[in-house]
């Protein structure tokens, strides 16, 4: 049987990093992981040379709107499939597509038409499932989500898009609106991961989310509550709650701008490294020049500007999601937070495989495991993509 072997690399492996080494892949599952020279080599096989670059797991985006012009909320088949080879380019092999709070019967059309890309994606990062940021937000910390969507969760109405789609894997919510506790339950009982996201909660309130199911934070310190000042009393917020609850993970936009520098050191100094996963949190601006855009769909969405290497408000009040890239988000981890690389590879791969529960197939070089992997080098600049086993990007 034809294998795939890539050799001569730096292999980033779950506990270290490992010097002159290869991975074996066939039918798209990793086969045979080593050091040295592969001496098991058939004549029809097909040889990859890492040329002493890092041979890595791909990364997991598991927060991402768009990329190379388009958004998952065009609701076009071919927007998920610009969006999936766009990040691919950028060592990407695996992304959660994400919603913007949005009518009814957008969201709707939404699970039609991932149903359908899923099957035609065949040159791009893996589709993982949907992740729903909305509509259960709070207007103080709507942040770009487009206010007039915005509403308290009510059981028909989620119970009906639960119904309406087996491929949600995550939901961002408040969870200090009224009926948000029952969704968490809701939620937990069906495997979805219940994010707590553009909240204006205060500490309690997390603390009592935590215990119905809410065990992540959406983007931390963007659209959130922090210290805050009541009839003389000061309250935590989310923010503080994210870092007093033992077991929530989080997720950080770690393009310095979002969370500048001393933030990313922080956030490192005092969440435990495990618990810490690396998005995009990237709009249909990743990847393209500098300009205006929409953000959500070009019929609803609202127009942004990209410029700073980030996305802004026409009034430059908020930020309008990012225009990052995984291996933008690896390479600022090491240069600004002072990350080895092994330790940022993990936030950007095995971490957010090991909180979407699907660590059993993705996230790291391990025999049996997908054939997700990238080539990069010092810089991480993206040499190769694997999806897999097929190579669906290559620099040279």
């Amino acid at each position: 049987m034809m294998k795939s072997i890539i050799k001569n690399g730096i292999l980033i492996l779950p506990g270290e990093i490992e010097e002159n080494g290869y991975v074996v892949f066939e039918d798209g599952i990793i086969t045979q992981i080593g050091k040295g020279r592969y001496t098991g080599q058939n004549p029809f096989d097909v040889i990859y040379d890492a040329d002493q670059d890092y041979i890595s797991p791909g990364f997991i985006d598991m927060h991402t709107h768009g990329a190379g012009g388009y958004d998952f909320m065009d609701n076009t088949i071919e927007a998920y499939l610009g969006i999936a080879h766009k990040h691919a380019e950028h060592g990407t092999t695996s992304l959660v597509p994400t919603t913007l709070t949005s009518t009814m019967e957008e969201l709707i059309k939404t699970f039609d038409i991932y149903e359908q890309a899923k099957k035609e994606n065949i040159k791009g990062a893996d589709f993982l499932g949907l992740h729903l940021e909305g509509p259960y937000f709070s207007y103080n910390q709507r942040g770009a989500q487009d206010p007039k969507y915005l509403r308290n969760p009510e059981p028909e109405e989620y119970n009906e898009i639960l119904r309406r789609s087996n491929n949600i894997i995550r939901w961002s919510i408040a969870p200090e609106l009224k009926g948000a506790l029952e969704l968490g339950e809701v939620l937990k009982s069906k495997g979805i991961l219940a994010s707590i996201g553009h909240s204006d909660a205060l500490y309690d309130e997390v603390v009592k989310a935590h215990e119905h199911g809410y065990s992540h934070i959406t983007h931390l310190y963007s659209c959130m509550s922090t210290i805050t000042r009541r009839n003389a009393y000061r309250y935590a917020g989310v923010l503080e709650a994210a870092y007093m609850i033992d077991d929530m993970s989080v997720e950080i936009i770690a393009d310095g701008i979002h969370v500048p520098q001393a933030l990313l050191q922080y956030v490192c100094k005092f969440k435990p490294h495990n618990l810490i996963a690396l998005c995009t949190d990237s709009m249909r601006a990743a990847g393209m020049p500098d300009g205006i855009y929409n953000i959500g769909s070009l019929t609803n969405g609202q127009k942004v500007i990209k410029e700073d290497g980030v996305a802004k408000l026409l009034d430059r009040s908020a930020f309008a999601g990012s225009v990052a890239t995984s291996d933008l988000l690896v390479r600022t981890m090491i240069k600004l937070a002072g990350l080895s690389v092994h330790k940022a590879v993990q936030m950007m791969s095995y971490n957010p495989s090991r909180i979407l529960g699907i660590d059993n197939k993705k996230g790291s070089l391990t025999v049996g495991k997908d054939a997700d992997i990238i080539i990069f080098d010092k810089n991480i600049d993206i040499q190769k993509t694997f999806v897999k086993g097929k190579m669906i990007y290559s620099k040279n």
